[in-house]
């Protein structure tokens, strides 16, 4: 896309059009193809929303409960998007997308923009896609941006590095015990909700939790905010408003620290990294295709497989070094 059409098509999506904002979205996924000044002028945009991470254990309800704080951040009169971060099939890389038709009632709302986005076979639980949309989001006036990583466990700590507050949702029935409770994702909460809480066993497991809280087994450890624990029930509706308080709880204690930029600067490293490793295997698989026949021939018969990689890694770093700006496309 030319440029002039690139900022057309941002000043649309400024003013709020929803078929702009996905188009620009779509454009997002891949932010080092953008010319850089346009991109620079994006992220200057950014750094005031509140971003939200929602992650747990898989079948916990957290797209419930995501459904039922975009009620609840919408009657606070909030600005609202979501970032469904779904498993992509190793195969074509396509993801199942089904977050965003559990939650696609919310989305005539024109306060609420909703997205899904695949992994693309990154293993943190997030993607280059969902973090650039993140500042697209965030520049185009959304004040509370939920991403919803895919629930797999112990590889989705990288969202400590990307959200301001990461919300943490288990549910009882889950096993006793605390050395798998405290192994990953269940270490890296802010908030901490059990849902489901009407289901049996739920007393059990919030005085278990509770405990682990209290000996600061579970949670990010900061100096002035203990790690919350609720309870909720996102079928049902119940504690939705008490979750949702505490998230703006964290974000008052943040401001009051100084240490909201310190979140976005946090966030923008883990970006640049991760669209300096898709650059790098862009350049990488150029780089062998170009000397497919060569590279063939070696590791059929076993010659210098180990120097070829250098070789390829080196091609890809002085094809890049050797533009004067990433590659556009």
């Amino acid at each position: 896309m030319e440029r002039e059409a690139l900022e057309q098509l941002l000043e649309s999506a400024s003013k709020g059009n929803l078929r702009s904002i996905g188009r620009f979205l779509t454009l997002m996924e891949n932010p080092y193809k953008l010319p850089s000044e346009v991109f620079d002028s994006i992220a200057r945009m950014a750094g005031k929303a509140h971003v939200i991470g929602v992650t747990g254990i898989p079948g916990a309800g957290k797209s419930t409960l995501i459904s039922k704080l975009i009620i609840e951040f919408r009657r606070r009169g909030y600005k609202v998007a979501v970032i469904a971060i779904d498993p992509s099939s190793p195969l074509t890389g396509g993801a199942l997308l089904g977050d965003r038709l559990r939650m696609q009632e919310r989305a005539e709302d024109p306060g609420i923009f909703i997205r899904s986005v695949s992994t693309r076979g990154l293993k943190g639980g997030l993607s280059l896609a969902a973090l650039s949309m993140i500042e697209a989001l965030d520049a185009l006036g959304y004040d509370k941006i939920i991403i919803e990583t895919v629930g797999v466990g112990q590889s989705e700590t990288d969202v400590m590095n990307t959200v301001h507050t990461v919300v943490v949702v288990t549910m009882p029935g889950v096993g006793d015990d605390i050395q798998a409770l405290k192994a990953g994702v269940m270490e890296i909460g802010d908030i901490y909700v059990l849902n489901k809480s009407d289901m049996p066993g739920a007393q059990e497991a919030f005085e278990y939790l509770s405990f682990a809280i209290d000996k600061g087994e579970l949670g990010q450890q900061n100096p002035g905010w203990k790690p919350r624990l609720l309870r909720a029930s996102a079928v049902m509706g119940s504690g939705i408003a008490d979750v949702a308080s505490a998230i703006e709880d964290h974000m008052s204690y943040l401001r009051s620290n100084g240490m909201v930029n310190e979140k976005v600067v946090a966030r923008r490293l883990t970006l640049v990294r991760l669209m300096a490793e898709r650059m790098l295997a862009d350049e990488v698989q150029k780089a062998l295709q170009a000397r497919i026949k060569e590279v063939r021939e070696r590791v059929v018969n076993v010659n210098s497989i180990l120097e070829v990689a250098s070789e390829l890694a080196r091609d890809a770093c002085n094809s890049l070094s050797g533009a004067s700006e990433p590659p556009r496309r």
